[in-house]
């Protein structure tokens, strides 16, 4: 079964993402402060990150950045959430999150995105 981390500010949001991901057949994982992101990410290494840009006084892309830059955790797949910014256009460059999804999200083509990431990484 693989695993999730869902990394967001909004409790709501994070019960919201777990109700649907478990229903999908993903063990999930939710943080509430991207200080402790690297901390979670060792106890539990997830298949693929959910990472919302707004993390109150952190910016996500950077903390994406940072996983994206490290060699122990450049591998596992991150999907950058927001509703107030499009980085889209961004995800080719380094240190980029290997997709995006714009809040409020479509539950199904957020899950075709989880699925196509997924499977691009044990390609």
């Amino acid at each position: 079964m693989k695993r999730i981390l869902a990394v967001d500010d909004n409790e709501d949001i994070l019960e919201v993402l777990r109700y649907i991901l478990e229903d999908s057949g993903y063990m999930v994982d939710t943080l509430s402060d991207g200080h402790l992101l690297f901390d979670k990410i060792k106890e539990h290494t997830p298949d693929l990150i959910l990472l919302d840009i707004m993390l109150g006084d952190m910016d996500g892309r950077a903390l994406c950045k940072d996983i994206k830059t490290q060699w122990d955790t450049q591998g596992i797949p991150v999907i950058l959430v927001s509703a107030s910014h499009d980085v889209a256009a961004t995800l080719n460059q380094y240190g980029a999150p290997d997709d995006f999804v714009a809040k409020p999200f479509d539950l199904d083509v957020l899950l075709n995105i989880i699925q196509r990431q997924l499977a691009s990484k044990a390609a």
